[in-house]
């Protein structure tokens, strides 16, 4: 099992002032930020439209971190090498999205890509244990996907440490991504229980000191980086 990355912070561009996109960017390259989260939503599967390709391949002209794409859409499997070509580093899809999930997953791989498959709140975790030593990250929504700022479910605390179990139960070298409600002041917790990646959107973009705000949230993991690296 390969070493596991912890406190990684992935900004969520969908909550970034649009007016002022490329200063948004810059800013995360300076920070202590490890990755660009790129929601797309197609107005289907989330009750909402975001953005596609032409944002995805501006950013990644911009962009000096990887990018981390979320696809919030119906039939992503016609979109991934689309993704791929305009910078895309990690892609995820939606377990309820995907009738082939296995046959996905290895596409996202196969055009060289980190494959991810995203669950909502409502989805048990068991449900990826047949395709979860295939992946690179699972994504754990904490917030009915669709908007940002929305408040964090609290069961997402016990379906982190299932789905923490399930990868240490079956050796998979998946890493855990948060998304969703993400704060200061429930960041700790949520490493402590598994997390690998937080996802913040608003808890940065909103902030005083957006800089500021993403290196405390790295910070969160500290205690719990040594401890899981002897597991």
């Amino acid at each position: 099992m390969k070493e596991k990355i912890r406190g990684y912070i992935a900004p969520s561009i969908l909550s970034a002032n649009f007016l002022h996109l490329e200063d948004e960017i810059r800013m995360v390259n300076s920070s202590d930020a490890d990755w660009f989260h790129i929601d797309v939503m197609d107005g289907v599967f989330v009750p909402n439209i975001s953005f596609g390709f032409p944002l995805v391949e501006a950013i990644n002209q911009v962009a000096q971190k990887p990018l981390d794409v979320h696809l919030m859409i119906v039939q992503p499997e016609k979109y991934i090498e689309e993704f791929r070509s305009l910078g895309a580093d990690h892609i995820s899809v939606h377990y309820e999205a995907c009738t082939h999930l296995n046959r996905t997953i290895h596409q996202i791989k196969n055009v060289g890509a980190q494959a991810g498959v995203a669950i909502n709140p409502h989805t048990p975790v068991a449900l990826l244990a047949d395709v979860i030593r295939d992946l690179d990250i699972v994504i754990l929504m904490s917030v009915n996907p669709g908007f940002g700022g929305q408040k964090f479910i609290p069961h997402s605390f016990q379906k982190l440490s299932e789905l923490k179990q399930l990868i240490r139960d079956t050796g998979s070298s998946a890493l855990i991504e948060v998304d969703g409600g993400v704060t200061q002041e429930n960041a700790r917790r949520l490493f402590e229980n598994g997390a690998d990646i937080l996802v913040a959107g608003s808890s940065v973009f909103k902030s005083a000191n957006p800089t500021a705000t993403i290196a405390e949230l790295r910070k969160s993991a500290h205690p719990f980086m040594a401890a899981d690296l002897s597991n």
